[in-house]
């Protein structure tokens, strides 16, 4: 496998100081699952009368473990929850034995923390179509038990790594009348990273009080906009998952209608999603597209997304190359609707093309100026309705294949 010792010029200074979430505890070992000398292995444990929602890849082959907690999600809360990751290796496309790993790891975590298994959840990430030693997993489970912390998420976030090369928190903290709610969540995900929804593995925690229909709804709706919103290379994973607990510690409930929260919590989830694309395996350039005047939303999305997976418009963004021909040719092809003769587009605040023809003022200076830019903003107006949406991606870069051409070696 490709080692990454290089972090993403793209990635922030440092961990952020993420908000402590009372109700649940955290704690990583290293268990050898394929790496040596790191942790690869996280456990939370949240009390009693927690709430879980969840959001899976829509992939045809999902892995063993997405495939068990879609079936647990939704089930009582009357019990604490626990989740369980590895990182290191997938359990996908392992048949009978990723259904057998998942079931010994389930039945061993909670045998060690006295709960259901149906309320024991789990994720893998990693390489695919390698059966999991899970009895390494098995082996460190009550070493993780023992050790449980609530200031340990960041730990957390540094064992669920993979090609990552930083790890990735954020947090927010909603002021209401009854008192402040804290939410915080990590992230991993690198490669293998487009909609459905999105292909990472995320967890988010709050000590609000939340029934679980409602942070069910709640988290759906906001993955839309968000993690289903990014793209770095345009494949969708076997693994993909977002679970979010609500410990309910606080004692605030906290209720469909609750704008704040709400808002609050889209931060926690957008900011993750940018996380993930400015570690985009091989990235020198975070990349916006706002796409508006577009038939319905749908329209606008679906253009976005082409410019977005271009990989000759990625690559024009690594070389620096103002290639806004490339922008119409991915207009042209996505399916949305479009008119040649109404299309205008911008790098920036620059005026490249204006209703189907080159802009008078634009100077491809401009344009090759503004692409040394870390942060990149295209904007396009297709002219024919009130449609938008925005999307994120990144460059494509020879990093990209220098990572991924011996992943499995």
């Amino acid at each position: 496998m490709a080692v990454i010792t290089k972090v993403s010029p793209l990635a922030p200074k440092a961990f952020p100081d993420l908000s402590v979430i009372k109700g649940v505890r955290f704690a990583t070992a290293a268990a050898g699952v394929k790496y040596q000398g790191r942790t690869d292995v996280m456990l939370a444990v949240a009390d009693a009368g927690s709430s879980v929602a969840g959001v899976f890849t829509k992939s045809a082959t999902r892995a063993a473990p997405v495939l068990d907690c879609q079936d647990k999600i939704g089930k009582s809360n009357d019990t604490g929850v626990a989740i369980l990751v590895n990182s290191g290796n997938a359990n996908a496309f392992t048949g009978k034995f990723g259904r057998a790993s998942v079931e010994a790891i389930t039945s061993a975590v909670a045998d060690l923390t006295n709960m259901p298994v149906e309320r024991v959840f789990t994720s893998s990430t990693g390489v695919i179509g390698e059966p999991l030693p899970h009895d390494r997993v098995i082996a460190v489970i009550d070493e993780l038990n023992s050790n449980l912390s609530e200031n340990a998420l960041e730990d957390a976030a540094r064992a669920i790594m993979t090609t990552d090369t930083y790890a990735k928190g954020a947090s927010a903290v909603v002021e209401t009348p009854a008192g402040p709610v804290n939410i915080a969540g990590i992230a991993k995900g690198s490669g293998m990273i487009a909609p459905d929804m999105a292909t990472m593995l995320v967890y988010i925690f709050t000590d609000a009080k939340i029934e679980q229909s409602v942070l069910q709804q709640m988290i759906s709706s906001i993955t839309d906009q968000t993690f289903n919103c990014i793209t770095v290379d345009s494949d969708t994973s076997t693994s993909d998952t977002l679970l979010a607990v609500a410990t309910g510690a606080s004692g605030i409930a906290i209720g469909e209608a609750d704008n704040a929260f709400r808002g609050a919590l889209n931060s926690v989830m957008l900011e993750l999603a940018h996380l993930v694309v400015r570690d985009g395996e091989g990235a020198t350039k975070f990349v916006e597209i706002n796409v508006s005047g577009a038939a319905n939303d749908a329209d606008a999305k679906t253009h976005a997304m082409a410019i977005a997976n271009s990989p000759l418009i990625k690559t024009a963004i690594a070389g620096e190359d103002p290639n806004w021909g490339r922008v119409v040719m991915a207009i042209g092809k996505s399916g949305a609707a479009a008119d040649r003769d109404l299309l205008s587009i911008s790098f920036g605040d620059i005026l490249v093309a204006k209703e189907g023809w080159i802009a008078d003022d634009y100077r491809e200076d401009d344009g090759a100026n503004y692409m040394k830019n870390e942060h990149i903003v295209l904007n396009v107006d297709v002219g024919i309705g009130d449609g938008k949406s925005t999307v994120w991606t990144c460059d494509l870069t020879h990093g990209y294949i220098e990572i991924n051409a011996d992943y499995r070696s």
